[in-house]
């Protein structure tokens, strides 16, 4: 299998939990003999959409067309990132508004919407300070719905499915070592 890794953090000045479960992903997946490739958000030059104008056109930054060439490639993608006022950062939003875009990820035809990543699928690892069961249930996942369905699902990627790790201020090194090995098994399965 073929799997994108997408370390949507941030903050490139140090590593992050977010970081960690990254490489225990890619340890898992590699050792089983999968294919995988990275991108790290953080260390590009990601610039922001500012009109319908810049959307429509064929001016993709290099950053993107590399990122379009990369999913793909990918059978499996996998998105980390820290929930950051209830959704993704805005650099990796940008980096989706950039690299996801019409006729990339989808298209409008005279027949209806065209989905050009079926067969495609995902995986979001998302952490957070709050617990997970209180964003999932309280809030209702407002960030990762936008992901699963505005932007993944609606380029026609299925299944998508989710990994929540919350009250990740202080996470013990016993509780570390147990979401490693989570996402090391989950990178062998490709999952």
């Amino acid at each position: 299998m073929r799997i994108l890794i997408v370390q949507g953090h941030p903050d490139a000045s140090a590593p992050h939990l977010c970081h960690g479960l990254a490489e225990a992903y890619a340890k898992g997946a590699i050792g089983a003999g999968h294919e995988l490739r990275r991108i790290d958000v953080a260390t590009l030059p990601i610039t922001f959409l500012r009109s319908q104008a810049v959307w429509a056109s064929d001016d993709v930054p290099d950053y993107a067309r590399a990122a379009q060439e990369a999913v793909l490639w990918a059978d499996h993608i996998v998105v980390l990132f820290p929930l950051w006022m209830g959704g993704m950062p805005s650099l990796l939003r940008a980096w989706f508004e950039q690299s996801f875009r019409e006729n990339f990820a989808f298209e409008m035809s005279d027949q209806g919407m065209v989905r050009h990543l079926k067969g495609k699928s995902a995986r979001l690892v998302v952490t957070m300070g709050m617990p997970s069961v209180f964003y999932r249930w309280y809030f209702g996942q407002p960030g990762t719905k936008l992901l699963r369905r505005s932007i993944l699902g609606f380029a026609g990627i299925s299944p998508i499915r989710q990994t929540l790790v919350g009250m990740v201020e202080k996470v013990p090194a016993e509780r570390a070592g147990k979401l490693f090995s989570e996402m090391e098994a989950l990178g062998r399965a490709g999952r």
